[in-house]
C-alpha cells in the first residue's frame, strides 16, 4: 500500500527557472514538481525508489523581487586544471520569488528489480539480497531522517543558493490553508525523461492552481 508523506517547505527566495529564457533567469509562479521531487531526494535518495509528487499547496502569496547576481560562465571539468573566477565572471539579472512556503505531497514507488541500477550505479557494489528492499524499511528511513531534520543534502529551491527549511507534517488539513487563489500557470516543466541516459528529454505539463493547489495527479504530461 502507497504511503502519502507531506513536507512544509519554506525559504527566503526561490528560482524555478523557465527553460525558455536563454540568458536572464525567470522563475516560474510557483515550485515545479521536479523540483518538489529534489526536496524529498534530498532527504532520503535510494537507487531502488522512485519518488512521485502528488500535490502542490501554495501557502504564501506569490511575490516577486529583481536580483543581480554574479555567476561563473563555464563548469569545471577533469580535464580543465581550474576556473578563473575573474575571467569567467558573469553579471545576470533575475526575476525571482521571495518568501515562499508550500506543502509538498509524495509517495515512493520502490523498484522490485534493483539489480539492473548496477551499471548506472557501479560504485554502489551491493544494494541487498533479494528482499532486503522493503517499502516497510525505507518507509521508516524516511520518517526518522525527515522528523530529526537530518538530510543528505541541504534542500533547495531552484537554486542551489536558495536553501530552505522543512518539516514533515503528520496532518496537512491542521495547518494553514493554501491561498485563495486560482490561476492557469501555463506550459510548466514537469520532469525530465531519463530513459535514455544520454540524451534525456523535458516533459511539460498544463498547470493549474485551484484555491492555491495544483493537483498533479491527472495532468497530462507531453515531451
Amino acid at each position: 500500500m502507497r504511503t502519502n508523506y507531506c513536507l512544509e517547505v519554506r525559504g527566503d527566495f526561490a528560482c524555478f527557472t523557465r527553460p525558455e529564457m536563454k540568458v536572464e533567469r525567470v522563475s516560474y509562479d510557483v515550485i515545479t514538481p521536479s523540483a518538489a521531487r529534489a526536496v524529498f531526494e534530498a532527504i532520503l535518495w535510494k537507487p531502488a525508489i522512485t519518488w512521485r509528487v502528488s500535490m502542490i499547496e501554495v501557502l504564501n502569496p506569490i511575490r516577486w523581487i529583481n536580483l543581480r547576481r554574479n555567476e561563473v560562465g563555464s563548469i569545471a571539468s577533469p580535464g580543465k586544471e581550474g576556473i578563473v573566477i575573474e575571467d569567467e565572471r558573469q553579471q545576470r539579472a533575475g526575476l525571482f520569488l521571495r518568501d515562499v512556503a508550500y506543502r509538498l505531497h509524495a509517495s515512493f514507488e520502490l523498484d522490485r528489480n534493483p539489480a539492473k541500477h548496477r551499471g548506472q550505479f557501479p560504485h554502489l557494489s551491493k544494494f541487498g539480497g533479494e528482499g532486503a528492499n522493503t517499502a516497510e524499511k525505507f518507509h521508516e528511513m524516511f520518517l526518522r531522517r525527515a522528523t530529526k531534520g537530518q538530510c543528505i543534502n541541504q534542500p533547495y529551491l531552484g537554486c542551489r543558493e536558495f536553501a530552505c527549511d522543512f518539516r514533515l507534517i503528520a496532518d496537512p488539513t491542521a495547518g494553514p490553508k493554501p491561498i485563495a487563489e486560482s490561476r492557469d500557470l501555463g506550459w510548466m516543466l514537469h520532469d525530465m525523461d531519463f530513459t535514455n541516459l544520454k540524451d534525456p528529454q523535458p516533459k511539460f505539463f498544463q498547470a493549474v492552481m485551484e484555491d492555491g493547489v495544483i493537483d498533479l495527479i491527472k495532468v497530462e504530461v507531453r515531451g
